[in-house]
């Protein structure tokens, strides 16, 4: 499923490092397994795919399969947790360049006002589904896009039609989104309560546009339940690969490594990065403490932050995401001139190429005093990409606590909503407004 490769960090952390902190590793690892961790209130995340709903699963591919039917475009307003599962999954299965049927668009995760006015021009042709999806119905961005879209859409259906193209993902009994789901008819997935957005992927918040794009959301929790059962049953870093990459992680931010850079070498590994980067920044950084994620998109990025990598500052580690498999064989011909002096690579494939230009780079940056992880996956395709994903809920819930902190809230998020809220002159904010008007009067000229 997931293969850990940490052979440069051998001369860094040493076997008599690793395990003096084993029995840090194993305390962490039995209060996620028996839910005695701090946020053990959100713990849902970590049986999922072992104990499905199989009657909710079969629903979400029955309503899938109608959706594929009927419409051209599928819409899933969200943001944060809310799409970056389900547009990995997507970017990562679907072949390059191509669109599933129906299209998927992505709408809610930022208030760009000329990419908001491209897209809803989008929706005055053809037909389109839009699956809205936040827990309250209240999050700013996907609110005011949800307005945005119905209300266009609203111009050119009837409510009969509308009523079969919204789907709400929301909490199963509370919130806004929830009451206007039901009064409007609408059908509706539930958020399992106890399952915090960024760990979502797994319930119908991922899997119904997962399963719209056309991919097999049965092999999707087969392979996180196979990795569920590893990490659970395993106390051994050795065999436990999550165990141990979320050791090493702490080995390395406690000696001073406090950035940790994604480098993935397929473009259809971008979004899984994106989601990687919510996944752990949400999860770790509060209470002053926690790795910075970052990513870098190779061999593209060698050419701009390679150079900072390579000869910056010593503050970061980078963990490699290998693709060990690939579905095409690409061959480089042979040139009669050889006026790029490139025949001596003739009748290799491109994957081949890749790979050296990989092991040069974790050669390079290893000697320039970066330490460097790989994992690798399999091949591309469901089961792997639902192992790993529950490969990096788990190493993450297992490094908070290593770091002291609750992996499972996020009360730093709320600190710009504030903000915003008083300096829009929402209800109840107005003190606040004021107070916040004359700060930044002081500190940022008006644009």
């Amino acid at each position: 499923m997931i293969h850990l490769d940490d052979g440069f960090l051998r001369e860094i952390i040493s076997a008599k490092k690793l395990e003096t902190i084993r029995p840090r590793l194993e305390r962490a690892a039995q209060q996620v397994n028996r839910g005695e961790c701090a946020g053990n209130d959100f713990l849902g995340w970590r049986d999922l795919p072992i104990d499905p709903d199989r009657v909710e699963i079969e629903r979400i591919k029955q309503e899938a399969q109608r959706i594929r039917t009927e419409v051209d475009r599928f819409v899933v307003i969200g943001i944060g947790g809310s799409y970056l599962g389900a547009r990995a999954a997507i970017e990562f299965l679907i072949p390059p360049f191509s669109q599933p049927q129906p299209q998927m668009l992505y709408f809610g995760h930022h208030l760009g006002s000329d990419y908001g006015a491209g897209f809803l021009e989008l929706l005055d042709s053809g037909t389109t589904c839009i699956n809205v999806i936040s827990k309250s119905g209240t999050t700013t961005e996907p609110a005011i896009a949800f307005r945005l879209a119905l209300d266009r859409l609203n111009r050119r259906s009837d409510a009969k039609t509308l009523k079969k193209r919204i789907i709400a993902t929301t909490d199963p009994r509370h919130g806004h989104l929830r009451r206007l789901a039901e009064a409007q008819g609408w059908t509706t997935f539930a958020i399992p309560p106890d399952v915090g957005g960024r760990f979502s992927v797994l319930t119908p918040v991922g899997l119904l546009p997962i399963a719209v794009a056309g991919f097999d959301i049965d092999a999707l929790l087969a392979g996180a339940r196979d990795m569920a059962l590893l990490c659970q049953e395993s106390m051994d870093p050795g065999k436990n690969p999550a165990l141990r990459y979320a050791a090493l992680r702490t080995l390395l931010y406690e000696s001073g490594k406090h950035v940790e850079i994604l480098s993935t070498f397929d473009p259809a590994l971008h979004y899984m990065a994106e989601w990687w980067k919510q996944l752990f920044g949400e999860s770790e950084g509060k209470d002053g403490k926690g790795l910075f994620p970052a990513s870098a998109h190779l061999t593209t990025d060698l050419h701009s932050l390679g150079q900072y990598i390579q000869d910056g500052s010593r503050i970061l580690f980078e963990t490699f995401l290998w693709l060990e498999e690939t579905r095409e064989t690409l061959v480089i011909p042979e040139s009669t001139q050889d006026a790029d002096d490139l025949n001596y690579l003739a009748g290799r494939s491109l994957d081949a190429v890749n790979y050296q230009a990989y092991r040069g780079t974790a050669l390079a940056h290893s000697d320039g005093g970066v330490p460097v992880i790989t994992l690798g996956l399999k091949r591309r395709d469901e089961y792997t990409l639902g192992a790993l994903y529950y490969f990096f809920e788990y190493t993450v819930a297992i490094s908070g606590l290593l770091l002291g902190v609750n992996p499972f809230d996020q009360p730093g998020v709320e600190a710009y909503k504030k903000n915003m809220f008083a300096l829009l002159g929402k209800p109840g904010y107005e003190e606040e407004q004021k107070r916040l008007e004359k700060r930044l009067d002081r500190s940022i000229a008006d644009f």
